[in-house]
């Protein structure tokens, strides 16, 4: 992998729409840095995170953000990485937790989890079955594949994935965490799932122009670590 700039950085993030509205204010508005992160995680480089963790930390503090704005920063990455892990691998997913981790003030460190422990397994269920239908509403044949090659596997997905990883959005929006699911898959040349979730995106709120950009954004990651797809990225359905 090559040096990683500010201006690469900063090159990223113009690739992404402005005045993005993924729900937060200020320099936290434009999501590039959580796509940015988790295409650097799934493309085995967690070298990269640190840089983006970084970079966004010095545009807080310049911008005057507090504490609260830069807690949130942490968090977000955090989160992001944790989700991408259920696509990428989790060794994967690791690697680039600590490398943050190392990165990380002590005072922007979670010392708590952030889920809820205690919640009833149906619960998580109920809450995956609700991110489902909002990424594939009225989608029944992605659930029955999973099904008929493995019971275990269909359950898994909307229960454990869907409800309790992808479902914890106290953090990461639908949008966002639609966005990590994008980034790691484009990482990781599956077209199949690639398509699933670049229409997922647009099923959740974004637009042609910013999922076109989430796909730039992953490609040109992609390409500063080396990565060779076997399979032609898919492109959106305008």
């Amino acid at each position: 992998m090559t040096s990683i700039t500010s201006a690469f950085l900063n090159h990223l993030r113009s690739l992404y729409p402005s005045q993005s509205g993924t729900g937060n204010a200020g320099v936290l508005s434009n999501p590039w840095y959580i796509i940015s992160a988790v295409a650097f995680s799934a493309s085995n480089q967690p070298e990269g995170v640190p840089y983006i963790f970084d970079h966004m930390l010095s545009q807080l503090r310049e911008s005057g953000s507090g504490m609260d704005e830069q807690k949130l920063l942490a968090r977000k990455l955090r989160e992001a990485l944790l989700k991408s892990g259920l696509i990428s691998g989790y060794p994967k997913a690791i690697n680039s937790l600590v490398k943050l981790h190392e990165a990380t003030p002590e005072e922007l460190k979670d010392t708590q989890v952030q889920r809820s422990t205690t919640m009833p397994l149906q619960e998580y269920e109920r809450k995956g079955q609700a991110f489902w239908d909002a990424i594939y509403p009225g989608e029944n044949n992605i659930y029955d594949m999973l099904y008929k090659v493995y019971p275990d596997l269909a359950w898994f997905s909307k229960t454990v994935g869907y409800g309790l990883v992808y479902g914890h959005m106290e953090i990461l929006s639908q949008l966002e965490t639609s966005y990590t699911l994008v980034a790691a898959n484009i990482a990781g040349d599956t077209p199949q799932q690639i398509s699933w979730h670049l229409a997922g995106a647009k099923q959740v709120g974004a637009s042609s122009e910013e999922v076109k950009a989430v796909r730039s954004i992953v490609i040109e990651v992609g390409k500063h670590c080396g990565v060779q797809w076997k399979n032609p990225v898919p492109e959106i359905d305008l």
